[in-house]
């Protein structure tokens, strides 16, 4: 026979057993019916507002500034021209210089024309009896569009990677006569991951742009392409892929109408081919677009990729700018002549130009005309008609007293101008706690009045609490998300150093993932390899700008991404 306190603990181990089970069963069927990333969800929520609590936030009074309703001035952003290396230095007086494409300028593989222009400057040409030469400045063909049309500055001559860049520049009322059409032969083209390629083919029978952005309207290939704003291929691919919606009018509601449902699965527009080609490595990306000489160049893509090309063809163009004396012509013309010997062709072949050349552009002769406003409709129609909804982190720890402080404003307030009215944005700052000084909200003219106000109030001092910052800021956008579920949330960090207090990447990696908040990061004069690391959890851009430039580079990366 049990002894009563027997019995007790027979009663005390049923009850746990009970209880165990039961609490198991409600974890258990809490969890029916849901997917995984579901749960994951509900566990990043969990997380952040754990987190949270452990942050010291305060809420910032509102204060209102004054609204310069003005449209950006493209020429007061822009950085001096010195921001821009020389690649070839002139060797005399009278000389020309050349704005060119950083395919062909740049370092190691990319310099076929610094090489020739070196030995165009060696072999001493002459006009009308003087010594002449020609310096060479590597700037991509977007940002050299700037600075030609807006007078910021504008060199002797100017060779894009394609035709279309020449005629915006004629579009915005500048002189550019075609000195030749072809420097050096390369095309644009998307590249396809090899089994992605043959799933393609077999069904649509062929892969071309039509073929490819029925794909991605369909919602079969996840492909990302680059700002059109800035780049070659970008622009060239934004207008091959409106001809294919309506070839007789690019502008057509038709084309806007197919542009609009293949945008809406377009899951990445990268500000740089860089950036994209990071996103394919993740495994993020089916296919994205870029220079066969750069395909051909990489032993990564030959070997897990197919080249398909599209578009009018990137053979850099040279042209003439504004009314020149006729001994700068003539050096220009010289110039040319002596790129197109078969020597040099045969220096770029080694490079990898020269390739595809039996393809022909599959557009018609495009109206320069159209050119800004088709970028001007990506801009409008890039995020698929789903609003944006975004929060500005600035650092206003001590290190960023003085003149990164003021530069930090002066970007920020140049780059609101780039903010739609149908986005959401909010403000945050940090140094040892962080403050809201401005919750999300529409931004109509009463929100841009408060942001700038926000922007103009801000003081430096205290510690460096970037993931405090961070943390804050997806918290803000998960209670607007709850509230409005189609928006794209963003997040946009602007700090200048390493974390010194609060919580480190490592507390807040997994919800950076989880909550697939893009996290762009700005570093003012530092590189930062923490905000470089968490801006590519998400396939974001991490900017690296000093202070002389920064203002021009959050300009374009709003103009992306807002």
């Amino acid at each position: 026979m049990r002894s009563k306190g027997s019995a007790f603990v027979v009663l005390v181990a049923i009850a746990v057993v009970v209880f165990v089970l039961v609490y198991a069963g409600i974890t258990l069927t809490s969890n029916l019916g849901k997917s995984q990333a579901e749960v994951n969800s509900e566990d990043a929520a969990k997380k952040i507002n754990k987190i949270y609590k452990d942050i010291v936030v305060t809420a910032a009074d509102p204060i209102k500034g004054q609204v310069d309703l003005d449209p950006v001035a493209v020429a007061d952003s822009l950085p001096d021209i010195s921001k821009f290396p020389i690649s070839v230095e002139n060797t005399t007086e009278l000389f020309v210089e050349i704005f060119s494409s950083p395919e062909k300028a740049g370092p190691g593989i990319d310099g076929w024309l610094n090489e020739v222009a070196t030995e165009f400057n060696l072999s001493k040409p002459v006009v009308n009896g003087k010594p002449v030469s020609v310096k060479i400045r590597n700037i991509a063909s977007g940002t050299a569009t700037d600075y030609i049309t807006s007078g910021k500055y504008v060199p002797d001559a100017f060779t894009p990677s394609n035709e279309l860049w020449g005629a915006m520049v004629k579009e915005y009322g500048v002189k550019a006569e075609i000195v030749s059409k072809r420097l050096t032969g390369n095309v644009t083209g998307v590249v396809t991951r090899k089994a992605k390629y043959d799933e393609l083919v077999e069904k649509y029978g062929s892969l071309n742009v039509k073929t490819l952005t029925d794909a991605i309207s369909n919602n079969e290939l996840a492909m990302g392409y680059t700002d059109p704003f800035a780049s070659s291929t970008g622009l060239n691919f934004l207008i091959t892929a409106l001809e294919t919606f309506d070839s007789s009018d690019l502008l057509s509601e038709k084309a806007v109408q197919g542009f609009e449902k293949f945008q809406a699965n377009v899951p990445f527009t990268a500000s740089t081919t860089i950036q994209m080609r990071d996103a394919a490595k993740s495994g993020m990306l089916d296919a994205f677009v870029l220079e066969y000489q750069t395909y051909v160049n990489a032993a990564d893509m030959k070997s897990g990729y197919v080249f398909t090309p599209f578009g009018v063809r990137h053979d850099s163009p040279l042209y003439a700018l504004g009314n020149l004396p006729k001994e700068k012509l003539e050096i220009i013309k010289k110039f040319a002549a002596f790129v197109e010997q078969d020597p040099y062709q045969q220096l770029a072949d080694k490079k990898g130009f020269n390739g595809l050349n039996d393809y022909q552009s599959e557009l018609d002769v495009v109206d320069s005309s159209l050119l800004p406003s088709a970028q001007k409709l990506w801009k409008e129609k890039k995020d698929g008609n789903k609003p944006v909804a975004a929060v500005f982190v600035a650092d206003v720890s001590g290190s960023m007293d003085g003149e990164p402080l003021h530069r930090l404003k002066e970007s920020l307030l140049t780059g609101q101008k780039y903010l739609g009215r149908d986005n959401s944005i909010g403000f945050v700052s940090y140094s040892t706690d962080v403050a809201i000084n401005l919750p999300i909200g529409k931004y109509d003219l009463n929100q841009q009045s408060m942001f700038v106000g926000a922007i103009n109030s801000l003081e430096a001092s205290g510690n460096t609490a970037t993931f405090d910052g961070i943390v804050v800021a997806m918290k803000m956008l998960h209670d607007e998300m709850a509230v409005n579920p189609d928006v794209k949330p963003l997040i946009f960090v602007l700090s200048d150093g390493e974390t010194n207090v609060g919580h480190s990447l490592d507390d807040i990696r997994e919800l950076i993932k989880a909550f697939k908040i893009p996290v762009y990061t700005i570093g003012y004069n530092a590189n930062i390899q923490a905000l470089q690391s968490i801006s590519s959890i998400n396939e974001a851009a991490s900017i690296n700008a000093d202070t002389d430039d920064v203002v021009y580079k959050i300009g374009q990366l709003l103009n992306v991404q807002m």
